[in-house]
């Protein structure tokens, strides 16, 4: 018994090393001077904030950061919020097609977001919001799989809670927000990190509708000047602003790990 569990912790470690040591080798490289990179192994070769520097003088990286931030925040806030609102309509409210409304929703959970890309992009011009950060925001103020696991977590809520609160004189929207929230934290730091990550990692939908450089977000624009000759073919440049944009999500991981990992576990358990 011992023996297998060593065995057991050894295989976590291993696999562990495998998915960190890609990101240990980012963070090394975009340290190192451009001429030892390629000679980099686990151990640094030198230490110089050149990289970034360089960064920094070549394209408006803060100002990308800027744009991504108030871009996911404001995703993030929506789709929290509308997504508790529907899923608590699809698990404690009793209106005819709620089945059936429910179903629609895993559906298209299971369309690729191309499918959808051409009508969305027909959408923003008629609206006329491209190359406005709205075209960003708007389209992802609420998600399906946000919809989904808020239902899970509602109905593991007992009816007669909410019951009492409805006699009390309590509306809906009430319900919701003050009574049932407290509740479901792991849920709601779950939706808030998957949504987070998602807004903030999203790279073609940018390209389609933002051009302009003062409106571009933090992906889009590490992206171009990745492949679009500004970084001049520097590894190191190309590393540190990787590791820029890398940095808000590994830090919000570090954070609410723990919720996000409760959630996700018990997000299946009960339909």
């Amino acid at each position: 018994m011992k023996l297998t569990r060593i065995l057991l912790y050894v295989a976590l470690v291993l696999a562990a090393l495998v998915f960190i040591y890609p990101f240990y080798w980012m963070i090394l490289a975009s340290l190192t001077p451009e001429a030892a990179i390629s000679e980099l192994g686990i151990l640094p070769r030198g230490f110089t904030w050149d990289n970034y520097l360089a960064m920094f003088d070549k394209i408006p990286i803060w100002r990308s950061f800027l744009n991504s931030s108030i871009v996911a925040l404001l995703a993030t806030t929506g789709v929290v919020v509308f997504g508790s609102m529907t899923g608590y309509a699809l698990a404690k409210l009793s209106f005819r097609g709620r089945d059936t409304l429910f179903y629609v929703v895993i559906f298209t959970m299971t369309l690729p977001f191309q499918i959808t890309l051409i009508p969305n992009y027909i959408l923003m011009v008629e609206f006329g919001w491209v190359d406005t950060l709205a075209a960003l925001i708007v389209p992802a103020l609420n998600g399906a799989f946000a919809i989904l696991l808020f239902r899970q977590a509602f109905k593991s809520i007992p009816d007669d809670l909410i019951y009492a609160a409805r006699v009390d004189g309590c509306g809906e929207l009430r319900i919701i927000f003050q009574m049932l929230w407290p509740n479901i934290v792991p849920t709601l730091i779950t939706v808030g990190i998957l949504t987070f990550m998602s807004s903030w990692n999203d790279v073609l939908w940018p390209l389609i509708v933002i051009r302009e450089e003062d409106l571009m977000t933090m992906p889009q624009m590490v992206t171009l000047f990745a492949v679009g000759g500004r970084s001049e073919a520097q590894l190191g440049v190309k590393l540190a602003a990787a590791v820029l944009l890398a940095l808000p999500i590994i830090i919000a991981y570090a954070i609410f790990q723990k919720h996000f990992i409760q959630s996700m576990a018990s997000s299946g358990v009960k339909g």
